[in-house]
């Protein structure tokens, strides 16, 4: 247990800390779904795979561009980022639905309940 604690925090990859992450993103996914006026996720399916293009664009973003792409990580820049990627994980991902309001509110809530539920620094 130790050891996969420090690969996560080492930022190598390890089986437990992607189910960890995939299952915590969907729940986060799924609460800022519920909370937001104008962002709907019609299934499960649609969830899962949500959650798996949400986390697979907050990397590219980081990794690629250097923004942490959450309303917390780098102010208005990673709240602009954070809107821009849940409107595109709902252009990508039949079953999820959400107007500009709901991605600019879902993405204020997704920060907030992210910031609540751990996920990241496991």
């Amino acid at each position: 247990m130790a050891e996969e604690y420090n690969n996560a925090r080492t930022g190598e990859f390890s089986i437990t800390h992607f189910i960890v992450r995939l299952v915590v993103g969907a729940i986060v996914l799924a609460i800022t779904a519920a909370l937001t006026p104008g962002f709907t996720i019609d299934g499960l399916w649609s969830l899962i795979v949500g959650a798996l293009v949400l986390a697979a664009l907050d990397y590219f973003a980081a990794r690629f561009l250097g923004v942490n792409a959450t309303p917390f990580g780098k102010g208005i820049t990673g709240f602009i980022m954070s809107a821009i990627i849940i409107y595109i994980t709902a252009v990508l991902v039949v079953g999820i639905n959400v107007n500009l309001f709901g991605a600019l509110l879902g993405a204020l809530i997704y920060g907030i309940v992210d910031a609540i539920i751990p996920g990241r620094a496991m």
